[in-house]
């Protein structure tokens, strides 16, 4: 039988530590819930911890997302159908999905996502313009493996919340989506609810008519307890 192993000489290199994979968060919701917001404080609050921390956004995130993102904001592709438009938000997500998520999660980055398929499910999915299997199925092949470890659904009234971005937006022009009925958004609201209740185990859902500071805290105090407090490397 052989002795114990022999420490490494002085001055030797220490054998590489494995690559943590990072964390995944996702954040949802309708719009003027204050998803950006949140994210820039949750960045600042990892970044000040020593974390490695990408913030990004859908639709969007990669230069080649970027792009779709106009065409798709601008209301370019209404014209093509509900489901020319999935299809167009499915292939700018597997760019953003292989050019920035993928790559930072593998070298151990935390990545905070304003939007990811979630949003896919309710934005073209509700409706029932978009059969669920035809989404799913985009999905699974923009993403992969790629899911999110926690998804926060920033919740508030659809009439609020669309107050809020208008006087965000100020003067600038209304994009595709925020221009529809408020009727409309509340279903959207309800939708995002009910993927909350059908995946409690990834969805945080916070009351977002409270001002940033305490959605912030209640935004770290659940994301603490469900992946534990995030330490550096």
């Amino acid at each position: 039988m052989s002795g114990p192993s022999e420490p490494p000489p002085a001055g030797a290199e220490a054998p590489d530590r494995p690559i943590r994979r990072g964390r995944f968060v996702t954040f949802e919701g309708g719009e003027g819930t204050g998803k950006s917001t949140q994210i820039a404080r949750l960045a600042d609050r990892l970044r000040a911890g020593g974390l490695d921390v990408v913030a990004t956004r859908e639709p969007g995130g990669s230069p080649g997302a970027e792009c779709v993102r106009h065409v798709l904001l601008s209301g370019g592709a209404e014209a093509f159908g509900p489901l020319a438009e999935a299809i167009l938000f499915a292939a700018a997500r597997a760019d953003h999905v292989d050019t920035t998520i993928r790559p930072a999660l593998d070298r151990g980055a935390w990545v905070l996502s304003d939007r990811f398929y979630d949003s896919a499910r309710v934005y073209q999915g509700a409706d029932g313009a978009v059969p669920a299997a035809t989404l799913a199925a985009l999905e699974d092949a923009a993403v992969g493996d790629t899911r999110p470890d926690l998804t926060v659904l920033l919740d508030l009234r659809a009439d609020i919340g669309l107050a809020r971005a208008a006087a965000r937006r100020g003067a600038a022009t209304v994009d595709r989506f925020e221009r529809e009925a408020v009727a409309v958004h509340e279903a959207r609201r309800l939708a995002f609810l009910k993927l909350a209740g059908a995946e409690p185990e990834r969805f945080l859902v916070v009351d977002a008519a409270r001002d940033a500071a305490a959605v912030a805290e209640a935004v770290w105090n659940g994301l603490c307890s469900r992946l534990g407090r995030p330490t550096a490397p």
